[in-house]
């Protein structure tokens, strides 16, 4: 008896097909279809073609219908083809044993008369991918970039960067970047115009690697000329366009402030596009053109503000939390220029839980003594929040406006009242707080206590907040009366506590205790020790074995150990470094700000831009050569009242204004970091600086006149001019740099001197970077924060292939620069240095 047939068999259907009968089925109707000529085939094809479409949308494998699908292709229905072309390129890839039976009928159809047939031939023709059909995609594209219509023209463009990534010498060899380069700058569609700058920018990218000739062409695409053509057509470009041309124009170096002013005149009103992706790329052109020029780059600051908040308002919840973000970066920057509109950062009852976290940030950011008030009491209706996340962050950010000192017997009465709510929550976040302002303000201990000391540790569930408390009973023990009893009652119940934090703040409590309150604690001193002694943990145990010998040793020195007098805590660490910030900040308009990280964490090594090398070889120098390069520094003063600050000079004003002293209690003494770290060196080490360097009778006057204490007070004389002659366009990739400062030997290690302009100029590290390249020095990477800047320059001899690379450490408070030159013509470093040194001497005085 012959088996029965599965019902799922039965209830196929053609939307769902399933088994090769269905296949099989498709290809025989495909057979009777291929040279039919009724009236209503067209309509036949369609159906037929929508059915293989379906299954090979459901995964079931059609290839095998691959020449039936050639065979009808010969219609005159535009929708039948893209079905056939949609087929063609999804199996081509995988089989390109058939795809050579695609190219007669894709050919005569990049020659039909109708446009669209036109163009769709050509994007499937370049959409194969097959190595081996490269010498067939060559004339349809040559013949693609001069069609008369704009679409085929379009295609054609994106075809070139198909064709470059399939055999990048086939695209080369056929000149398609001249041809590219020349429809680019003549075609009157602005559509093709994008995409040709789009595919000469991915081909020079790569190519540049390889070919000298390469990257010279990429820097013409930042000359003037073609950015200021593109930028005269921007508004006949789409969205799309507009970025990818607004992107150009924030990597383009004016050589004079009116070409600032004309690019920002012909984008002013760019700002109020409806698109947030052309604001951002507006504003990060806006930023990048004004960085030298700080009252202009305030104003900036002023005018972009009303468009970047109508954008937060307009749109869907991730639109507005992308703007939020650029917005969080530029407020962390310039927080004064954004306090008065605080309420535009009041979070609504709509707003999406990470939209309303990124908006408490930014207020806490902004409040100043003109509206904290105003701030706190909207951040303290949010401590009911049902989002306990959210509360929690709410509480957190009125603990932040406290530690800088903004009405703070305010903020302290109103976190006093949070610890009367009768949630676990909103007690243990605030417990956190108040022992950081008491560490901060121990002259609010007293009425800070009176309300800690009601509060039963029984209540608080969060470690946490419980080691917050413990933390509070030692150090105020004194001040509390019940403060060894109930440390006694927790060390009772020890065993029932699982959070090694508490333990240990539970050790450390006891133990200051005791020192304080000597009659009360020793009995719960000793069963804490013994409990920790016996702790599975190993920190636990470890800390109770050492306190248990420093009593053993001398109880004296226990207590200055354990409980020694302290200093109110003036700064908290930030959790991310102004280096970081800064470039973050050079990353604008991207998903860097989104993630607030730079791209090189978050991207592939392939994918990564220069800002990946730029991590690299800023950790080229670690350990014992870093430490011989110390520049020795003098702390120096900024300006108060300037309101735009990067982000490390906003940390150094903040940590001013939260000790009322212009010294931080975190700067090291000046005997380590001064001139005596310079002058404990041995003559040894002090020669081996200056190894292999020409000594100028200028910097010998110089030394000679600070001895004498006549100080120097006039710009150092500039080297005399060098007889070696620099290409004027040095081409090389990063990954050669590397490579070539790991192989080579080191030259030159000198120190030479800035002029005091050029040391303020440093402000702005951009400006030394442009200053060097007007002197043909390549800078390939750069880093650092006031008041040492780091940079990685590179030079090459004109007429030769010998390279000049230099790491240059500049600290701007003493205006000295320490020089490492290594070189693939020895010879020829002494000459390198003297000019490299004359150009660095001439920096900020013109």
């Amino acid at each position: 008896m012959a088996p029965t047939v599965p019902s799922a068999a039965k209830s196929a259907s053609p939307s769902q097909p399933s088994g090769k009968s269905e296949v099989a089925d498709l290809k025989q109707q495909l057979r009777q279809l291929a040279g039919s000529r009724a009236p209503d085939a067209d309509d036949q094809r369609r159906d037929v073609f929508k059915r293989v479409i379906s299954c090979m949308t459901a995964g079931i494998d059609v290839s095998a219908a691959f020449g039936e699908m050639v065979l009808c292709s010969a219609t005159s229905d535009v929708v039948t083809k893209k079905m056939c072309y949609l087929y063609v390129g999804v199996h081509a890839r995988a089989h390109p044993d058939l795809a050579l039976l695609t190219i007669n009928f894709l050919q005569r159809d990049c020659r039909d008369q109708d446009p669209t047939i036109r163009g769709l031939a050509l994007r499937s023709l370049c959409s194969l991918r097959v190595r081996n059909l490269v010498e067939y995609l060559v004339t349809p594209l040559t013949t693609g970039l001069k069609d008369p219509s704009a679409y085929v023209r379009m295609i054609a463009a994106v075809g070139a960067a198909k064709l470059y990534h399939i055999s990048a010498t086939a695209c080369i060899d056929a000149d398609l970047p001249a041809s590219l380069k020349a429809l680019m700058l003549s075609d009157p569609d602005a559509q093709v115009v994008a995409n040709c700058l789009h595919s000469l920018q991915e081909i020079w990218t790569l190519e540049a690697a390889n070919s000298e000739a390469a990257a010279r062409e990429i820097e013409t695409l930042y000359s003037k000329p073609v950015v200021f053509y593109l930028l005269n057509k921007i508004k006949e470009f789409s969205e799309w366009a507009q970025c990818l041309v607004l992107e150009l124009a924030s990597k383009f170096l004016p050589s004079d402030n009116n070409e600032i002013f004309d690019i920002m005149n012909l984008l002013e009103d760019r700002l109020q596009h409806a698109n947030g992706a052309v604001v951002l790329s507006t504003i990060k052109v806006f930023l990048h053109l004004t960085m030298s020029m700080t009252d202009v780059h305030q104003q900036v600051y002023e005018r972009i503000k009303a468009p970047l908040l109508t954008l937060v308002g307009a749109g869907s919840p991730e639109q507005s939390y992308a703007v939020l973000c650029h917005l969080h970066l530029l407020v962390m920057r310039a927080p004064m220029l954004f306090s008065s509109d605080y309420k535009s950062f009041y979070c609504q009852f709509s707003d999406p839980s990470y939209v309303k976290k990124l908006k408490l940030e930014m207020l806490t950011a902004i409040a100043n003594e003109s509206n904290t008030y105003e701030i706190v009491t909207e951040l303290c209706e949010y401590a009911g929040n049902v989002d306990v996340p959210i509360a929690r962050e709410s509480i957190r950010a009125v603990g932040k406006i406290a530690l800088q000192q903004y009405d703070v017997n305010a903020i302290v009465d109103r976190l006093l009242q949070f610890l009367e709510m009768d949630k676990d929550f909103v007690t243990a976040e605030t417990l956190v707080l108040v022992k950081d302002l008491l560490r901060k303000y121990p002259q609010w201990s007293h009425d800070c206590i009176a309300v800690v000391g009601n509060i039963s540790s029984k209540n608080i569930q969060e470690p946490k907040g419980k080691a917050a408390l413990i933390w509070m009973l030692g150090e105020y023990s004194q001040d509390m009366h019940d403060a060894p009893y109930v440390l006694e009652s927790l060390v009772e119940n020890w065993d029932e506590e699982h959070s090694p934090e508490v333990r240990l703040h539970l050790l450390t409590a006891v133990m200051k205790c005791f020192f304080k309150r000597p009659p009360e604690t020793q009995k719960a001193l000793g069963a804490t020790l013994a409990a920790g002694l016996s702790d599975t943990h190993q920190d636990v145990h470890d800390r109770a074995l050492f306190y248990y010998r420093l009593l053993q040793y001398d109880p004296a020195v226990a207590e200055r150990v354990v409980n020694p007098p302290k200093q109110a805590v003036s700064v908290f660490a930030d959790t991310q470094s102004s280096e970081m910030k800064d470039r973050i900040f050079d990353e604008f308009n991207s998903l860097s700000v989104v993630y607030q990280k730079p791209s090189y964490m978050f991207t592939d090594k392939e994918h990564r831009g220069p800002f990946e090398y730029s991590e690299d070889l800023t950790n080229l120098t670690v350990g014992t050569e870093a430490q011989e390069n110390v520049i020795s520094a003098q702390r120096y003063q900024e300006n108060d009242n300037d309101l735009l600050l990067s982000t490390s000079d906003k940390e150094d004003n903040g940590t001013r204004a939260s000790n009322g002293s212009a010294t931080s209690t975190y700067n090291a003494p000046s005997d380590l970091i001064g001139s005596s770290l310079i002058s404990s060196q041995t003559p040894a080490e002090t020669s081996l600086i200056n190894t292999g360097g020409p000594t100028y009778s200028s910097q010998s006057n110089f030394s000679l006149d600070d001895l004498l204490g006549l100080g120097v007070t006039e710009t150092p004389t500039p080297p005399p001019p060098p007889a070696l002659t620099l290409n004027s366009k040095p081409v090389l990739d990063p990954g050669t740099f590397q490579r070539k400062w790991g192989q080579l030997a080191l030259a030159l290690t000198q120190e030479c001197s800035l002029s005091p302009q050029g040391a303020a100029s440093l402000m702005n590290p951009q400006s030394l970077i442009r200053h060097m390249q007007s002197n043909y020095i390549q800078c390939i990477a750069s880093g650092g924060q006031p008041p040492n800047y780091k940079f990685f320059f590179y030079a090459q001899k004109d007429g030769a292939t010998a390279f000049f690379l230099v790491e240059c450490i500049v600290n701007t408070a003493s205006a000295k620069a320490q020089l490492k030159i290594k070189a693939d013509d020895g010879t020829a470093a002494e000459a390198f240095s003297t000019l490299f040194q004359s150009a660095l001497s001439k920096f900020g005085l013109s």
